[in-house]
């Protein structure tokens, strides 16, 4: 028979279901194969016990006790678990300062699998990009943190919280309220007006404001994808509704974005020298970017400009506004602390009405509150990362080339055999003699080493604006009827909110 014949006999749509069993096969062997070989590859690390085909998954229930298990499993297993995640994926969890340092000395990516959720939204930045590209964009961004561009900043994060402590909210007194949402506004505001110079009156006019709405939809569906496991699949999510409320916020936010870098180049047309429009004005942190050249005089694409400005927004809104508002509720919970930070606050004011650059080297104590906030409710609870070579840690265990793996940062800060009473709010731990004896990597709210947060100083600057602003004006009381209770986002939240009363301070 000929071989024309045999092909008749052989309808096409046959032929392509042996080729789809035949990829299917071909990709099922070498998963299976991955499998066994991380299996091997973590017997060494003893973890909790785990189910064939889900693995942990269902051990985490998203109930406000996820975090707590994460410590339990830490006082199981010192050092490191191993956590499935389905039948093929495994990350190392690590919740020891000496396994960090080992990690965290490395310039070693992100992990390909949480954090590609948020590349079509940021872009190839800082926070996810990898190799000569990170190398290059970090230093290019250094001078945009530099003490002398962020020193301008402090007036306009003060503007930002007088806005919020002057606002409706802060009138309500005595009611409980829930503080995250107005928080959020209020970073965002002031993120806003210190990269891009744009006042965008969001917590006065918050909803009416297409791209505030489009960052808080896109925070929100970001969240959402990463914690439902049919999601993580990008056609099953770009057939959704949700799939495309996303790529809809991502054309608002790209082309604001895109725009605000349009009109800025038109202004610096004229203006070719950094010196030049430093007379005229603070330079802001797009301008940095605008004005930033490597050894070869290349600057930044327009696709690489967007997308540090995206991951700046993403990074520095959303967890900042965690921190404050955890920092908050912590003071709130803790009247003798609080009592200690006004009095210090009211000191170095000195009567203003607003915080300066020269303030902020004032408030010890409080710096010390804000920092014990940061290690009970550290803004970013975990973050993993993918080792490019094989990897041995101080007492000899190894993990290979590829493997995932995951820092507990939450973990880490209430480590018992780090911290005596981890749960105990003591700013105490931080005055310098107790820094002194820990280890550097036992307090890594900003991770560490070459991939530590560039943002970090912005932040904290933040932090003790907007605490001293708050303390200023309102006594924080605790509200029994609601304890928050933690999850891990992409940033730490509460499932039930973060409430607190409020009573004003007497002039």
């Amino acid at each position: 028979m000929a071989l024309t014949e045999v092909f008749v006999y052989f309808p096409l749509h046959h032929f392509f279901a042996v080729l789809c069993f035949v990829a299917f096969v071909y990709k099922l062997t070498v998963l299976l194969a991955k499998r066994r070989f991380t299996i091997q590859s973590t017997e060494v690390f003893p973890g909790p016990q785990r189910h064939w085909l889900f693995g942990h998954v269902f051990e985490f229930k998203q109930d406000g006790t996820d975090l707590d298990k994460f410590v339990k499993y830490g006082r199981q297993y010192p050092y490191a678990f191993p956590l499935w995640f389905g039948p093929f994926v495994c990350f190392l969890n690590i919740h020891h300062p000496d396994y960090v340092k080992t990690l965290l000395t490395t310039t070693g990516p992100k992990d390909d699998i949480a954090y590609r959720f948020i590349t079509s939204w940021i872009g190839e930045g800082l926070l996810v990009s990898k190799g000569q590209r990170w190398f290059r964009h970090r230093r290019l961004l250094t001078p945009g943190f530099h003490y002398d561009v962020l020193k301008p900043y402090v007036n306009l994060m003060s503007e930002s919280a007088k806005t919020m402590t002057n606002g409706n909210v802060m009138q309500r007194l005595m009611n409980p309220f829930e503080l995250f949402e107005h928080v959020s506004l209020m970073t965002l505001d002031s993120i806003l007006k210190c990269a891009f110079s744009y006042n965008s009156n969001c917590q006065t006019e918050s909803g009416t404001n297409t791209y505030i709405k489009a960052v808080y939809e896109l925070s929100y569906l970001v969240n959402l994808r990463f914690r439902t496991f049919p999601y993580h699949s990008d056609f099953i999510f770009s057939l959704s509704p949700h799939g495309f409320k996303y790529r809809k916020a991502c054309r608002v936010a790209h082309s604001h974005t895109a725009e605000v870098i349009r009109k800025r180049k038109e202004v610096l047309k004229a203006e070719k020298e950094t010196e030049r429009v430093k007379t005229k004005r603070n330079l802001d942190f797009l301008d940095i970017l605008l004005f930033a050249r490597d050894e070869n005089q290349q600057g930044l694409s327009d696709e690489d400009l967007r997308a540090e400005v995206d991951t700046f927004m993403f990074e520095g809104h959303d967890t900042t506004a965690s921190g404050i508002s955890f920092i908050l509720y912590c003071l709130a919970c803790h009247p003798e602390h609080q009592k200690i930070c006004r009095n210090e606050i009211m000191e170095a004011l000195d009567g203003k009405d607003t915080m300066e650059w020269e303030d902020l080297s004032k408030i010890p104590y409080t710096t010390m509150c804000i920092k014990e906030s940061l290690r009970l409710y550290p803004p970013v609870p975990g973050f993993s990362r993918t080792i490019t070579k094989p990897m041995t840690f101080f007492d000899g265990r190894s993990m290979p080339e590829g493997s995932h793996v995951g820092v507990s940062v939450y973990g880490i800060h209430r480590n018992a055999t780090v911290w005596e009473n981890p749960d105990v709010f003591d700013p105490l731990r931080f005055l310098p003699e107790n820094v002194s004896k820990r280890s550097p990597h036992a307090f890594v709210p900003f991770s560490a080493g070459p991939r530590n947060c560039i943002g970090q100083n912005f932040a904290m600057n933040e932090m003790k604006v907007v605490i001293a602003m708050t303390l200023k004006r309102y006594k924080l009381i605790e509200d029994p009827a609601h304890k928050p209770k933690i999850i891990p986002r992409l940033v730490l939240r509460s499932i039930n909110g973060i409430h607190i009363k409020i009573k004003p301070i007497n002039p």
